[in-house]
């Protein structure tokens, strides 16, 4: 055990695969460790289960829609307040982590949002956060450009600051989680895991490397690849679309696009996000409407030319300081989408120990935290789950409705 920990710590997943004792069965499987998994997993184990975490690519690995430098964390959610304290919660979750482990993976940036006068979705994002106790700051149209001179706003728009909001790292934020499961007890394997067979309940799942993991519950926490391990269950119930992210570097000396002058900025009705430069890597910022149909497996991950000038073009209009900046860094992940866009959080129909965690739809990293409690919850105590998780909700035709 302690030598299994020592590798994994060393190399955060990326080495030879692991045996498990023999005749070992866990309390739970969770297969995926991606921020759901990994906190998922986390939680049962703080609650003294015996757990076994799978992972085919490793932790936040590439091709992962956990990996990555940074992803946003933020409170405002429209009218959806359970994903505003879904946040709350999972900001102190994470920050406890960090804590604990001596890395300070959040940094707290502010997040600024934007919007047409009287944007809707905008204006229900200030009642929600007022009703949860959120601090913010509704801005005028005159105190933003005052605030914010680098970023170039059409007339007619608001804005709504979050102070305590910002930005997670997230490669190392999940490869936190996983590395402190696995130094309080929990076994790592870097191995893929097959499709469960029968009905009614699995007793254990097969690894491509032909172990056999046998637990008590189940989880399959698989992000883009579960409507590939459940294709007749998933396919077009959660959709992965191709999404790329741009960093670009600032002038020499520029400091207006690095905290504190720049927080992260939402464009609600751009349908653009960005995190400022942090810790050096470039200004990052992406389109945030849903792309082509992408497999993570074999997906092409290099940014497209006309993707770069698109990009560009819109840096002209909002970020102008930047249109001519070098791009420095690019990535192409995916979104796993649902129908509206919430959480899949419900039992697999055909099996009573079998449990299906996915569907993070672009927003749901932050989440991993207090998703993870929630999902641990349920699975050691029982409890009903919120209607709109289960799988019955999870329609093929799209109408994003959470944000």
């Amino acid at each position: 055990m302690q030598l299994r920990r020592r590798e994994f710590l060393g190399s955060l997943g990326a080495g030879a695969a692991v045996s498990m004792p023999a005749g070992m069965t866990y309390d739970a499987a969770v297969i995926g460790a991606g921020t759901f998994g990994a906190w998922t997993a986390h939680h049962l184990q703080r609650a003294g289960q015996r757990v076994v975490l799978l992972d085919a690519y490793g932790p936040a690995n590439a091709r992962s829609s956990s990996g990555g430098e940074s992803r946003v964390i933020r409170m405002a959610y429209g009218p959806n307040e359970i994903y505003t304290r879904w946040s709350m919660r999972s900001l102190v979750l994470w920050q406890e982590l960090f804590e604990r482990v001596g890395q300070p993976l959040f940094h707290q940036t502010g997040v600024l949002w934007t919007a047409p006068q009287d944007h809707p979705y905008t204006l229900d994002s200030s009642k929600t956060l007022k009703a949860a106790g959120v601090p913010f700051e509704a801005l005028s149209e005159a105190e933003l450009k005052k605030r914010y001179p680098q970023i170039a706003l059409p007339g007619g728009t608001m804005g709504i600051l979050e102070p305590g909001s910002g930005a997670l790292m997230a490669r190392r934020a999940v490869q936190a989680v996983v590395a402190d499961a696995v130094r309080r007890g929990a076994v790592y394997l870097p191995e893929a895991a097959a499709a469960p067979a029968g009905k009614r309940r699995l007793h254990a799942i097969a690894t491509t490397a032909g172990q056999s993991v046998a637990a008590g519950l189940f989880v399959f926490a698989g992000g883009p690849w579960l409507p590939k391990l459940f294709p007749k269950l998933l396919a077009g119930r959660i959709h992965p679309t191709r999404q790329e992210v741009f960093f670009f570097g600032p002038p020499p000396g520029d400091r207006r696009f690095a905290p504190p002058a720049m927080p992260v900025w939402i464009g609600s009705g751009d349908e653009t996000y960005s995190i400022p430069d942090l810790e050096s890597r470039g200004f990052k910022i992406a389109f945030d409407h849903h792309g082509p149909a992408f497999d993570p497996d074999s997906g092409q991950r290099a940014v497209t030319a006309p993707s770069v000038a698109a990009m560009r073009k819109f840096l002209a209009r909002r970020f102008p300081a930047l249109q001519d900046a070098p791009l420095v860094e690019s990535r192409v992940c995916q979104y796993e989408n649902t129908s509206n866009g919430d959480f899949l959080i419900d039992r697999h129909p055909d099996f009573d120990n079998v449990w299906l965690v996915g569907g993070g739809s672009g927003h749901g990293f932050k989440h991993g935290p207090a998703l993870g409690e929630y999902v641990a919850a349920r699975l050691r105590d029982g409890g009903p789950i919120d209607p709109r998780f289960s799988l019955a909700t999870k329609e093929k035709v799209r109408h994003r409705a959470v944000f």
